[in-house]
């Protein structure tokens, strides 16, 4: 699996990202500068956590309008794989990728810990490895993750299966006191409608392995190159 993460100012998470998809798929993806307006030729491709920008005017806003983005969503209308984590997320969310927006969150000061998450369907190629109602354990770190879109937007999510994640409890409740930030439904991660663009507030890849407390991100990352390396 052939892979690139797009590198803005401010984000910081593109180190982890990487060793997560090295370790998935033995291969080093390729970090690729915001001023650059081609991508290598790839199959996926990943915008990580961080500030970007330092979040100024809005998170993601700047950095979805960097000179890269016109490629990123080029290959996403071609059908590349995408996955935006975090910042990634909102990135995808201001470029039109994906709906919604991600506000701050509803208490208003920023998290930082682990939380449960119910994979709502495993029939996509970012959730393959998963059974759907799983329960996974991963961390999440932001202050504007509190996804949000109009009743119309959220019912069609709902009704073609487009939400990933919700977040949920231990035992794969979905509770308003699993709800770390406010998010509708507690929304945690969604698709687009053709299913090559996922958007998750929440790090996976930060949760590979045991010495991180968790290895339940790392289905995640298998998923995507069962996807993208089908058996022989």
């Amino acid at each position: 699996m052939r892979s690139a993460i797009v590198l803005f100012p401010g984000i910081n998470r593109e180190r982890d990202m990487a060793r997560a998809l090295k370790r998935a798929s033995g291969v080093e993806p390729v970090i690729v500068w915001h001023k650059e307006t081609t991508l290598p030729a790839v199959d996926l491709v990943v915008i990580p956590g961080g500030f970007s920008y330092g979040d100024y005017l809005r998170c993601g806003a700047i950095a979805a309008r960097s000179p890269i983005m016109r490629d990123v969503v080029a290959r996403a209308n071609a059908g590349t794989m995408v996955l935006g984590v975090c910042n990634g997320f909102q990135v995808l969310t201001e470029s039109g990728l994906l709906p919604g927006a991600l506000m701050r969150n509803a208490h208003l000061k920023f998290l930082c810990r682990d939380v449960h998450l119910r994979v709502e369907t495993a029939a996509t190629r970012f959730t393959g490895a998963y059974c759907e109602g799983q329960t996974i354990r991963v961390p999440v770190a932001h202050g504007d993750g509190n996804y949000f879109a109009d009743a119309d937007t959220i019912a069609r999510l709902d009704g073609e299966g487009r939400v990933v994640f919700r977040y949920a409890t231990a035992a794969g409740e979905v509770l308003p006191e699993a709800n770390p930030n406010g998010s509708i439904g507690n929304i945690a991660g969604i698709i687009n409608e053709r299913g090559n663009v996922l958007g998750m507030m929440p790090h996976p890849e930060d949760a590979i392995e045991p010495a991180q407390g968790s290895s339940d991100g790392l289905g995640l990352f298998e998923s995507m190159v069962a996807a993208l390396e089908p058996a022989a």
